[in-house]
């Protein structure tokens, strides 16, 4: 009985200390400068904190974007492989924004997929990591086939996902708490 209460225990206190950061949209930019390699950028668009989410704060939450995010490891975590990364929040049309730049020694690293030099590049736009597509300069299969097709002539390959509705009232932006820490 004691461990059964420990580990529930265990659970909520991680549940508590859980981030509760989510975006508006992101948009992926691949511009590809060499056969396998070029640069990714991805701006992150209107940071927010979800609300209904246990041990919410927007302080704290600020706190965890710039701790694990723009000063910590998490973005090079989900791309192992890419090399000068660079990470930067700033304001724009009234939202908190981010943006990752990174290089990439092959399009693996940036997670696309070509079968081979005669097929499109291809961007796996997946609801499965809470992305929903919105639109590319690509052709995109469908709810049924979530990938997003770029013929091998482009040279610069985009995409925007749609993650969190602004208008939700679960989700507060933290252009805010970037003006305080901004200000500091």
């Amino acid at each position: 009985m004691r461990r059964i209460f420990l580990f529930i225990a265990i659970g909520v206190f991680a549940f508590f200390l859980s981030s509760c950061l989510t975006v508006e949209k992101k948009q992926y930019t691949f511009e590809l400068t060499g056969k396998d390699s070029g640069k990714l950028t991805i701006k992150y668009i209107n940071i927010m904190s979800n609300v209904d989410s246990a041990g919410y704060t927007e302080p704290k939450d600020f706190e965890d974007l710039l701790t694990s995010y723009i000063n910590g490891s998490k973005i090079e975590e989900s791309y192992p492989d890419a090399k000068n990364i660079s990470k930067r929040l700033f304001e724009e049309n009234g939202v908190l924004c981010g943006e990752v730049i990174m290089e990439f020694p092959s399009i693996k690293a940036a997670r696309l997929y070509q079968f081979d030099s005669k097929s499109p590049f291809m961007f796996y736009a997946s609801s499965v990591d809470g992305e929903t597509y919105v639109e590319s300069n690509g052709t995109y299969g469908g709810d049924n086939m979530p990938v997003v097709m770029f013929p091998t002539k482009l040279k610069t390959l985009t995409v925007t996902t749609s993650v969190s509705k602004p208008t939700d009232e679960k989700f507060v932006s933290l252009l805010g708490e970037y003006n305080k820490w901004k200000k500091k």
